[in-house]
């Protein structure tokens, strides 16, 4: 199958797909590829809103999947043109590794890499997106201008003043002016404060609904924004606004399509909403599958069980983040052992075919008594859950994020991870699944997390060199070497 023949595909398995007509044309792409851009719910918010706006049309692109043919342009999925063709190209970006992305589209696109080698025939080349709000600065040296946090009430004035037909120049200068608006030709290295949008805006909710992602064919909607929780490594912490903001039952019943069977309820604390198990029961009394993005164990009770077994739940997933309730303490997470063991519980109680529980190594003052104590949660999960409910623990390596207090925190070191998710697999044994992820590539997130815009050119450096953990290791040894230097001293 071709690469067009592929998108051709989708769209025809696709409900909701916008195609319009307007002057003011944006390719709003994602560098993922689809089945991870179409999960995300603020990427099809942004791309809805902009189809909103006056004589605007905004068609989505991503970054090709693994078996698409390695050259070639980039195509927006409505119409098929390059995305080269597009006056404006907006990237939505997660989170830290999807810079390498960014290089890729935009490098298979014939576009050139850096903002400043760019002249008037080319696309204004802009970004948004969760990465905005820790650390957009390794973007600086590759796009026009970032758009920081929250952007519902920032994409009608950057959009008037990106087709208002100046130059380049121009345009730069009159971003720079706007707030929320991060123009790295005119701030350098200094950040405005993030966009933060009016509770009228809320919820977010989906455009599209398609078979072809992980959320297959669910409808999105945000229950709440933000968290009011202070977990001292999240970057959602006590956020937006200062905290979580409620959606109303009512309006994110509303914002449900009223021919939508599954429907996804979103939010960094969907659980902690005071009325989730109302909102639950009345998606289910239509006839919808429903699920739940964040579940905490603390807020778990069987009626709320009950009511998402009967919306099609089959797994329960909760996470400790601590792998010690010390360490849990000391990050300020609430979440206790009893909240765990209770949550097992109730997957017994309810039939739940799969737990999954997930946790983070090496966070601060972390010891290998730490990991021991988190396989003998494993292990009291497995008793709890029973033999017929699978226990699944995955595990993160802690990666320091800015604007949370454990931000100047050291990382713990490749082989330090690396050993104790080797304790951690031999303590749980072949009863409990482990998945872990990579700590060579939570090192790799963790230099991009932590770099200003020379990170930037650094990451470029060893996207050219093949992109693998080696070439980042090579791009990165000066990064390495002033780390070592300041621990010293810091000592």
């Amino acid at each position: 199958m071709t690469y067009r023949q592929h998108i051709e595909q989708r769209l025809s398995r696709e409900t909701g797909t916008l195609v319009g007509q307007g002057r003011r044309a944006v390719a709003l792409a994602y560098p993922s590829p689809y089945v991870v851009g179409m999960s995300s719910l603020g990427f099809q918010q942004v791309y809805r809103l902009l189809n909103s706006l006056p004589d605007t049309v905004a068609e989505r692109a991503f970054r090709p999947d693994d078996d698409d043919p390695p050259t070639g342009p980039v195509l927006a999925y409505e119409s098929g043109r390059p995305i080269s063709d597009f006056p404006v190209i907006a990237f939505s970006v997660a989170y830290e590794p999807e810079l390498l992305g960014v290089f890729d589209v935009l490098s298979r696109s014939g576009i050139p890499l850096h903002a400043r080698d760019r002249d008037e025939h080319h696309a204004i080349v802009i970004a948004g997106g969760p990465l905005t709000f820790s650390n957009p600065l390794p973007l600086g040296p590759f796009v026009d201008a970032v758009v920081l946090g929250e952007a519902e009430q920032l994409l009608a004035p950057v959009c008037d003043v990106l087709f208002a037909g100046g130059s380049r120049a121009w345009v730069r200068r009159e971003l720079a002016s706007l707030p929320g608006v991060w123009v790295p030709s005119e701030h350098g290295s200094a950040l405005p404060e993030p966009g933060r949008a009016d509770d009228a805006c809320l919820p977010a909710h989906s455009a599209i609904r398609t078979p072809d992602t992980t959320l297959s064919s669910m409808a999105l909607v945000e229950v709440e924004r933000g968290c009011s929780r202070g977990c001292t490594f999240c970057v959602m912490r006590r956020s937006t606004n200062g905290g979580m903001r409620i959606v109303p039952p009512a309006r994110v019943l509303e914002s449900v399509p009223v021919e939508a069977r599954r429907v996804g309820l979103v939010g960094a604390a969907v659980s902690d909403h005071p009325r989730i198990s109302d909102i639950v029961r009345a998606l289910v009394d239509r006839g919808c599958e429903v699920g739940l993005s964040s579940l905490r164990a603390d807020r778990l009770t069987s009626t709320l069980m009950e009511l998402l077994v009967r919306g099609g739940a089959r797994n329960l997933t909760v996470a400790a983040d601590g792998a010690s309730e010390r360490l849990r303490v000391a990050m300020q997470k609430k979440i206790q052992v009893r909240h765990l063991v209770a949550a097992a519980e109730l997957a017994r109680e309810h039939g739940l075919p799969q737990l999954k529980c997930y946790s983070i190594i090496g966070v601060p003052d972390e010891t290998d008594a730490d990991v021991d104590e988190l396989v003998a949660l494993g292990h009291d999960l497995a008793l709890a859950a029973g033999p017929r409910t699978k226990v699944v623990l995955g595990v993160s390596t802690f990666v320091p994020k800015h604007k949370t207090p454990l931000a100047d925190a050291p990382f713990p070191g490749i082989s330090t991870a690396t050993a104790r998710l080797e304790r951690l697999r031999k303590g749980l044994g072949r009863g409990i699944e482990l998945r872990a992820e990579s700590a060579r590539w939570a090192w790799v997130e963790y230099v991009l997390a932590q770099g200003g815009l020379e990170a930037g050119e650094r990451a470029l450096a060893a996207w050219q060199d093949g992109g693998g953990f080696a070439a980042f290791k090579r791009a990165f040894a000066p990064f390495e070497a002033e780390r070592a230097v300041r621990l010293a001293r810091a000592g």
